[in-house]
């Protein structure tokens, strides 16, 4: 194995199963002290067990490496600033830091409980924010004291995010604004040697075992789909060598790695002062707009499928 991130400091969200798991010991195999935060809860979010992370902190030291466990809540502010400053009271520094944690609370809009939208925005998007934030403080202050400017950021986005798919409007629009959170700060923190890049997995887990797609997959199909996979490129952008690549959300499905493109603007038009005289206008546009992708992130085809805005 590489030594990518020898001497440096991650803190990795999530971390107590599946891809956060992998994130953290392939960390650590390269190099890397982890603090591993994992609240313990199921995939919905309720309950608490330090044991996953207690796990994992195992397995690092039993290769040799360090790791201490964190069982904070990402969604609670200053229980993310703690866990930072852990590492840095820990082991002198954080230089990476991983965002994973998440929950599902899957539900078509019409029978979705605000308590499900508020538990999976909160987790994602201000489990991202806030451990972000803290880390992004901590780098500024350092860099103007005339410290090292280094610092990584890696985001878990997800192609329900940014490719969409039904029933999970309140874990795609958390995923698709974490991919936006990701642009804007790279954007931010770039001055400072700091860059922030997303991952939009796709992977068997047991928060993905039940879905379609997944729920009939034999041993090989698993294997091929591990999460092992998303830490691949995950390690890498924690490193030195990818202190150009900024911003950029990538689509790692097993082996397949891609990088997910941004919004765009397609074709356009003048209006017409008159909403009515707007129909063929518009139909111009539709027939000339690419259609929205499906999960897959290629385009849809085919007479009847959806076309943008619709």
């Amino acid at each position: 194995m590489s030594n990518l991130c020898a001497g440096r400091v991650a803190v990795v969200t999530g971390a107590g199963r599946g891809i956060g798991r992998e994130h953290a010991l392939l960390l650590a195999e390269n190099g890397a002290k982890v603090v591993v935060n994992d609240l313990g809860g199921d995939a919905a979010g309720d309950g608490t067990d330090l044991s996953p992370a207690q796990e994992v902190v195992a397995e690092i030291e039993a290769m040799g490496g360090e790791a201490v466990v964190n069982g904070a809540n990402v969604a609670d502010f200053d229980a993310a600033g703690e866990m930072i400053h852990q590492a840095i009271d820990t082991f002198g520094s954080c230089d990476i830091v991983i965002n994973n944690a998440g929950i599902l609370r899957d539900r078509m809009v019409f029978s979705m409980a605000e308590s499900d939208w508020d538990a999976v925005i909160a987790v994602h998007l201000k489990g991202t924010f806030a451990p972000s934030h803290h880390a992004a403080a901590y780098w500024r202050e350092k860099v103007k004291a005339g410290g090292e400017a280094f610092g990584r950021i890696v985001n878990t986005s997800s192609p329900s995010g940014i490719y969409g798919n039904v029933g999970q409007s309140n874990y795609g629009a958390a995923k698709a604004g974490i991919a936006a959170f990701t642009v804007i700060t790279a954007m931010e923190l770039v001055r400072y040697g700091v860059t922030v890049n997303c991952i939009a997995p796709g992977a068997f887990t047991r928060m993905t075992s039940d879905l379609p797609g997944f729920e009939q997959m034999d041993d090989e199909a698993q294997e091929a789909m591990s999460p092992r996979w998303i830490a691949v490129p995950a390690v890498w952008l924690c490193s030195e060598a990818a202190r150009n690549v900024t911003g950029r959300v990538f689509d790692v499905r097993g082996n397949q790695l891609g990088i997910a493109e941004q919004w765009h603007l397609g074709p356009t038009a003048i209006q017409p002062d008159d909403p009515a005289d707007l129909t063929d206008v518009m139909a111009g546009l539709m027939a000339e707009a690419q259609l929205n992708p499906a999960m897959s992130g290629r385009p849809t085809e085919g007479p009847g499928r959806p076309g943008p805005g619709l």
